[in-house]
């Protein structure tokens, strides 16, 4: 009969969480793009879900814990990473041990729509038993159905008659990508019209 023994080096696992806990990922900060600067602060899957969480009025160590299945390194690395960037607040609450309640600052509360509009895709897309969570209408119970619209005017975004442009900051690589994408898109709807016929 073979025995397989598995040897538990606590220093290696020790050393294993130090290299992982300090790699680092390249940052985007550097990018000029407001997407990657935004996923820069709230680009691992935890931060997303954590964030989530606040909404639905967590705000202690344990509660999250507890909701999210994390281990506590983790979710100590995630919830500094969000306290640094400024989408949540540590707020003492005891003393004696110091315990916090991690609060949604404004920056955090404006990712609102970011996590509802993730929300209604993942319903759209990945729920084949049905929803589990919905938005809905205080007052009627009704699901709400999401859209994005131009505050300025009302009007729905639709790829027809929005299209995102450079910006006073945008750099000559930004104004490339946004020129091919133009011809891109402009060779797609090319393709789809109708052959028009001159007889």
């Amino acid at each position: 009969m073979l025995v397989t023994s598995i040897y538990y080096d606590h220093d290696l696992m020790k050393h294993l969480e130090t290299v992982l806990t300090t790699m680092k990922r390249k940052s985007f900060e550097s990018m000029q793009c407001p997407i990657a600067r935004g996923l820069e602060h709230v680009g691992e899957w935890w931060n997303i879900l954590i964030l989530r969480d606040a909404y639905y009025g967590l705000s202690r160590f344990d509660e999250f814990q507890k909701s999210l299945g994390i281990t506590p390194t983790t979710l100590t690395r995630r919830l500094n990473d969000l306290v640094d960037g400024g989408l949540l607040e540590r707020r003492l609450y005891c003393e004696k041990p110091p315990r916090h309640d991690y609060v949604l600052t404004p920056r955090g509360r404006d990712f609102r729509p970011v996590l509802l509009t993730l929300m209604e895709w993942g319903n759209t897309h990945f729920s084949p038993e049905g929803k589990s969570v919905f938005l809905a209408d205080e007052t009627s119970g009704e699901p709400v159905r999401l859209a994005l619209i131009d505050a300025n005017t009302g009007k729905k975004i639709n790829r027809g008659q929005h299209a995102i442009r450079a910006g006073e900051a945008a750099s000559e690589k930004v104004y490339q990508r946004l020129e091919n994408g133009r011809l891109r898109r402009l060779a797609d709807r090319q393709s789809l019209s109708p052959p028009t016929s001159n007889g």
